[in-house]
């Protein structure tokens, strides 16, 4: 018995080396190993504490904390049980080597110990690290586009106008100015909104790192939209000019117009820019008078310049001429009596038919005068009184007539008199 089981060691090894084969055979067409392609897969970078604590910010590299290609290798049955979802891709910050790179572990958070292989197209996640750095910036409010034909962009204001932002040194440092940008594009009333705070260096090229971190990333925009209005500048001169000059009535200016900005209601009631008399003082001037104007503390309260590069200086002048004279002739028959004592007629002897009257004035409006713009009286009574006489008696005698002219500017420069026949009647 005994040598029947000792007989034959080879073919008996051979025919158990035999089923072994045969068994991983048929083991592996019903299970075969297989590999699993996973894309884009996420790696967790764990313990980053260790960075921050020691006053650090670190900034992830080349994008390798996602992985762009996992492949797992395992039977079928095990891979058919998997999903993305199952792949776990970790960095530990303990692992952290002197050039600053973490290495990545992959696992599968089931049957990870019957994976036959798993591993990425990269095995490290790169790391810049730096000091951290904190800023305070104003904020600024900025408007883009075009508001409507006949409006204008008035105050543009925030709600806060302070941010504190923080990062690597290298990035926080770049950064020159923070602005809230709102576009007003064909708006014609006022805008409230709440607007992304962006961060932009000295070159104005936006900084869009995510290793920022900003204080606040909205802030809320009040931009206020004002109607445009052409209106006229005004102004009367103040005073009287030297003896034998006048003002003409004229005052130039070196902008006829201005165009204003304001709130719609409060523009109906504005129709003209009115600078006081008080401004252009012509007292005793024999030539023209001109000053400059600072038309913007004449301006309604609400209402603002809305011309580039107009500042609201003037150049205001008041126009003075010397006065010329000229001889109008009036129809004896025109001139009227007045204080003729009752029972007493009077007549005009001399001259007979037309009386000379010299008038001063602007040449401009002297030009226009004519006989029916003048009125003629003879005074009587106060003839009378200023000869001192203590009545009036029948004779002839030459008086003055009292000349006034429609237009008060013109004056009569010389005194006219006629000689009347004073007559008692029957």
């Amino acid at each position: 018995m005994k040598n029947k089981l000792t007989r034959n060691w080879g073919l008996k090894i051979a025919s158990f080396l035999s089923a072994a084969v045969l068994w991983l055979v048929v083991t592996n067409i019903n299970d075969p190993i297989v590999p699993y392609r996973v894309t884009d897969v996420p790696v967790t970078i764990k313990n980053t504490n260790l960075i921050t604590d020691r006053g650090q910010v670190y900034e992830v590299l080349d994008g390798t904390d996602v992985i762009d290609v996992v492949t797992v290798s395992a039977p079928r049955s095990i891979i058919d049980a998997l999903d993305k979802s199952n792949i776990v891709a970790e960095a530990d910050v303990n692992d952290l080597t002197s050039v600053d790179t973490v290495a990545i572990k992959l696992s599968t958070n089931k049957y990870n110990d019957k994976l036959d292989s798993i591993r990425g197209n990269i095995d490290s996640v790169k790391l810049n690290i730096e000091e951290k750095k904190d800023r305070s910036l104003p904020l600024k409010s900025v408007t883009t586009g075009e508001v409507r034909e006949g409006y204008m962009v008035g105050d543009v204001t925030t709600e806060q106008n302070l941010i504190q932002i923080s990062g690597p040194e290298s990035v926080i440092t770049q950064v020159s100015k923070a602005q809230a940008e709102v576009d007003v594009s064909g708006f014609t009333s006022k805008i409230e909104t709440n607007s992304d705070i962006r961060l932009y260096d000295d070159k104005g090229e936006e900084i869009t790192t995510p290793s920022i971190e900003k204080s606040i990333s909205k802030v809320r925009v009040s931009v206020e939209i004002l109607e445009l209005k052409e209106v006229p500048l005004t102004c009367e001169a103040a005073g009287t000019a030297a003896d034998g000059y006048q003002l003409t009535g004229e005052v130039d200016f070196s902008k006829q117009t201005v165009t204003v900005a304001g709130r719609a209601k409060l523009l109906e009631r504005v129709n003209a820019i009115e600078i006081p008399s008080n401004v252009l003082d012509v007292n005793n001037a024999s030539e023209d008078v001109a000053t400059v104007v600072d038309i913007t503390e004449y301006l309604p309260d609400g209402v603002i310049l809305a011309e580039e590069n107009f500042e609201g200086k003037v150049n205001v002048v008041a126009r003075v001429e010397a006065e010329v004279e000229r001889v109008v002739r009036i129809p004896v028959g025109s001139i009227r009596f007045t204080g003729l004592p009752e029972g007493y007629r009077a007549v005009i002897t001399e001259p007979a038919n037309e009386c000379s009257v010299v008038l001063a004035g602007l040449q401009a409006v002297l030009n226009e005068v004519t006989a029916e713009d003048i009125t003629a009286v003879v005074n009587l009574d106060a003839w009378v009184d200023a000869e001192e006489m203590e009545e009036l008696t029948e004779g002839s005698y030459w008086v003055p007539v009292d000349v006034t002219v429609a237009n008060e500017t013109l004056r009569a420069s010389d005194n006219t008199e006629v000689r009347v026949h004073i007559i008692a009647e029957e």
